[in-house]
């Protein structure tokens, strides 16, 4: 009985001790991870007090479900209809599409202030997350107030139910226009919507055929697009009320439909495949990834405990998968702007420099998406990351046209060097240990070609050697 009690006390005084604290390393990943690829020191200070699962709670308890900022409150007029605009004349038509464009190009200019400008790089991760899962263009769609919407969708389910999503972005106008949902209608049935919802929304390649595609555009017939309203509405005398077949079940409408996807296991998995790559490797592990699959469906597809699940799993924090995601061109513009406390640049030539960098936001290349990994470097994008790095370390303004983004100062650091060295003066001289620290902050894996401390480097040359090592440019 004395032994029980000793065993019980040692477990009680075993499950009272703290956590472990997060090293330095481990909250740089779970941020560049969960962020934009490069946290600020303070950002990595903060969540040292935490342990693995705390930190991941307290990132979670930061996340938003309305914007910091807002666009210009015009951004949702309603679209002119078809009358309307054949009605113009060709001076009207000439100045309509301007108007388009500079809506188009303030939408856009507004999301990377936004990015810039959050507490909760967390946020912004899962809506672009969702943006390129659930992919609408301004090219097709034509309207920004309806991506606007769209966006607005994405924030509020970013850690929410994925079902509903799912139930939702079915009728969100910029997604029926995208994928022509309102040309599907009875007799003449427009297969697009239900194809890209099996293949890239819900199962998956290899796991429906022909006949359960034709049979779910038949379900989906009758919802349209009113220009009046500015919604997706149903008109069910452009309904095919007869009963289909879908993947062996019979359905009548499109909510039977997405019921049917959701019931299947390939969805869940198809899904956790996806946020893996994101998060965590290029290479899901097939047993982990059906673990959380099930996960997944155990809780009705609520995607917060799902998050939580992956971003503490051993997996995520092992060694061996740092690095082994290339940064966006999110990830490199945003994310060292806010290494240096950039919060304040004009947010055209952030849009600017996304587009020229192969990352347009609103503006996919395809109902695909961006499809990330090496395919964000190539000579000419890789020459134009090295470019506004250069800009950024400049300290100042640059000369000429192309005036760049460089910052006249550089909090890297405040005061602590337990952790690392004041950087607010750069062109003081850098000293090993400052270097040490130096590479610690801004890279995720050791360089490719480490800083020689010599005398006369300064912290300057020494940051920016370091940001232009390919080592900067994964995660």
């Amino acid at each position: 009985m004395k032994r029980l009690f000793s065993l019980a006390f040692l477990l009680l005084a075993l499950a009272a001790q703290p956590a472990l604290a997060l090293s330095f390393d481990e909250a740089r990943h779970l941020l560049a991870r969960t962020g934009f690829g490069q946290p600020a020191r303070f950002e990595i200070e903060r969540l040292l007090q935490y342990s693995q699962e705390s930190a991941v709670e307290e990132i979670f308890g930061r996340i938003l479900s309305r914007p910091l900022t807002q666009p210009s409150l015009d951004i949702d007029e309603p679209l002119p209809t078809g009358a309307q605009r054949k009605g113009m004349d060709d001076k009207e038509k000439t100045a309509f599409r301007k108007e388009v464009q500079e809506r188009n190009l303030a939408l856009k200019s507004w999301w990377w202030g936004e990015m810039l400008a959050t507490d909760s790089p967390f946020t912004e991760h899962m809506v672009l997350f969702w943006h390129n899962y659930f992919t609408s263009s301004l090219h097709k769609v034509k309207w920004p107030g309806f991506l606007y919407r769209q966006n607005l969708l994405f924030r509020q389910h970013a850690l929410g139910n994925y079902g509903q999503l799912l139930h939702d972005i079915v009728k969100d106008p910029a997604m029926v226009l995208y994928l022509d949902t309102q040309t599907n209608r009875k007799g003449q049935p427009n297969e697009n919507f239900a194809r890209e919802l099996m293949e890239l929304f819900t199962l998956g390649e290899g796991h429906f055929s022909e006949q359960d595609v034709k049979e779910a555009a038949r379900a989906f017939t009758g919802w349209t697009f009113d220009p009046k309203a500015g919604e997706v509405v149903f008109n069910p005398r452009a309904h095919d009320p007869g009963l289909k077949r879908v993947l062996g079940q019979t359905v009548e409408s499109g909510d039977d439909v997405v019921r049917v996807l959701l019931e299947r296991p390939e969805t869940a998995r198809h899904l956790v495949e996806r946020l893996w790559r994101e998060f965590v490797s290029p290479d899901p592990d097939e047993t982990e990834v059906a673990r959380l699959a099930a996960l997944l469906r155990e809780n009705h597809y609520e995607i917060r405990p799902l998050m939580k699940a992956l971003l503490t799993l051993p997996a995520f924090w092992a060694q061996e998968n740092r690095g082994r995601l290339v940064k966006s061109p999110v990830d490199v513009v945003i994310g060292s702007l806010r290494l240096i406390g950039l919060k304040k640049v004009e947010n055209k030539r952030l849009t600017q420099l996304g587009h020229a960098l192969g990352q347009d936001l609103f503006d996919p290349p395809n109902v695909k998406g961006w499809p990330g990994g090496t395919n964000w470097i190539t000579s000419v994008t890789l020459s134009r990351r090295e470019q506004f790095l250069r800009r950024l370390m400049r300290g100042k303004e640059g000369e000429g046209p192309d005036a760049g983004l460089g910052a006249g100062y550089n909090p890297l650091a405040v005061d602590n060097p337990s952790i690392m060295p004041s950087l607010a003066d750069l062109d003081r001289e850098a000293k090993p240990r400052a270097i040490q620290a130096l590479q610690r902050l801004l890279l995720s894996v050791p360089p490719v070609d480490p800083v020689q401390s010599q005398e006369g480097l300064s912290l300057r040359k020494a940051a920016l050697h370091l940001l232009l090592d390919p080592a900067y440019q994964v995660k």
